[in-house]
C-alpha cells in the first residue's frame, strides 16, 4: 500500500489530503496557510515526515475553456519546490471544478475561514482521488 499526499495549492492556503493506492481513496486532512503567498514548508515537512508519501499529487488550474488558468503556473512552481525540497514524484492533475464540488459535498455556502480551510482540505481530497482514478 502506497500513500500519497494531495494539495489543493493557492497562494494564501494550501489544501491537504491523504490517500492510498490499494483503496484509491482519499481524506481530507488540513488546510496551511501561507506567509507572504509563500508556502508554510515546515508545516508541509512534518506533513511529509508524519505519512511519508510514496508521491505527491498536485491540482494543476485549468478554465473550463482548457486552458491553463492565472494560478497554473504557480501551482507548476509548488509542485516543483516539492519535488526539489523532498524528493517525492509530483504528478498534476486538472483541478477544475474542485473547489465548487467540494462545496457542494459539504453543504457549505458559507465564506467563515473554518469552512473555507474544510473546503480546501476537501478540494485537496478530490484531486487527489480525480488521480488515482485515472490510475485503475
Amino acid at each position: 500500500m502506497d500513500t500519497l499526499l494531495g494539495f489543493d495549492y493557492g497562494p494564501r492556503k494550501i489544501g491537504v489530503a491523504v490517500g492510498q493506492t490499494i483503496t484509491g481513496s482519499a481524506s481530507p486532512l488540513t488546510t496551511i496557510r501561507s506567509h507572504g503567498e509563500r508556502p508554510d514548508w515546515s508545516r508541509i515537512e512534518d506533513l511529509i515526515r508524519e505519512w511519508r508519501p510514496k508521491a505527491a499529487v498536485v491540482g494543476l488550474p485549468f478554465n473550463m475553456d482548457d486552458s491553463e488558468a492565472e494560478l497554473a503556473p504557480r501551482a507548476r512552481r509548488f509542485a516543483r519546490q516539492l519535488h526539489g525540497r523532498f524528493g517525492l514524484e509530483v504528478h498534476l492533475v486538472d483541478e477544475r471544478l474542485t473547489s465548487l464540488e467540494a462545496r457542494r459535498q459539504l453543504g457549505r455556502t458559507s465564506a467563515s475561514a473554518k469552512a473555507i480551510e474544510a473546503i480546501d482540505a476537501m478540494a485537496a481530497k478530490l484531486i487527489l482521488e480525480t488521480w488515482l482514478c485515472e490510475q485503475h
